[in-house]
């Protein structure tokens, strides 16, 4: 696989996979389609200049890239890859619903890579000095998601059961999102940054493990009403990926 090194060759990386996940329709798209729109918005923001340290912010992004992409082409190739990343992977033949099949994805990158790359693209340097730009990112992504959210229902008419069943749990569902998954990441950037060699290897791998206990709930949440409702929402979804992703992208 080609290593990006600028946050404009992450994309190409990333329309290879999508083209191949709607050519073989492969559910893995899924998330590599939502994961390009907020990666083409970040790369528009660093173009206008408007974080504090814009290449930094950029190398951060490209590390953060990176894992993902390693672990998606290890995966195809029958390598290694993290607990909770195999475990996203091997959803990808499951009946879920796209909003699963996505949190999936999110989860895994999000709460495990996001922190590796961030304390490593900081190591020798004053991790706070990163904090700003990073919670601006939060900002530019919370914009898209909420985009993104209101174009499911094109593709996922009965996506809205989820606030009708998820406000008599206790376990919700729909409460994970990137923006909370964002700043946990921050805590566990930060925690790492401040580990070296084994000590270090062991953080990312307890990381890991709770990161794999969330990817469980997402697939299978305990309460019977989440679950009863997901099956519905699933059987009524758009199930071609080329179509999803075609009518996500619409205007």
């Amino acid at each position: 696989m080609h290593k990006p090194s600028t946050i404009s060759e992450v994309l190409v990386e990333l329309d290879f996979i999508i083209d191949d996940a709607i050519a073989n329709n492969d559910r893995l798209g899924l998330f590599a389609y939502v994961y390009r729109r907020t990666t083409a918005e970040v790369l528009k923001e660093v173009e206008l200049g408007n974080f504090e340290d814009n290449d930094q912010l950029q190398r951060m992004d490209v590390a953060f890239a990176n894992l993902y992409l390693e672990a998606y082409h290890n995966y195809k190739k029958g390598f290694p890859v993290s607990k909770c990343w195999e475990f996203s992977f091997q959803c990808r033949t499951e009946p879920l619903t796209i909003l699963q099949h996505i949190m999936l994805g999110i989860n895994a990158h999000i709460n495990l890579d996001l922190g590796i790359a961030t304390s490593q693209t900081m190591k020798g340097k004053d991790i706070g000095a990163i904090a700003k730009d990073f919670n601006a990112v939060n900002t530019v992504l919370f914009n898209i998601t909420n985009e993104l959210q209101k174009r499911l229902g094109r593709v996922s008419p009965l996506l809205f059961l989820l606030d009708v069943v998820g406000a008599k749990s206790d376990e919700q569902i729909i409460d994970f999102s990137m923006r909370k998954a964002r700043e946990q990441s921050w805590i566990s950037a930060m925690h790492l940054h401040s580990l070296d060699g084994v000590e270090n290897k062991k953080a990312v791998q307890e990381i890991d493990q709770l990161v794999l206990s969330l990817s469980t709930i997402i697939k299978a949440p305990k309460a019977f009403l989440i679950r009863t409702g997901l099956k519905l929402i699933s059987f009524f979804e758009e199930k071609n990926v080329g179509k999803i992703i075609q009518k996500l992208k619409e205007d």
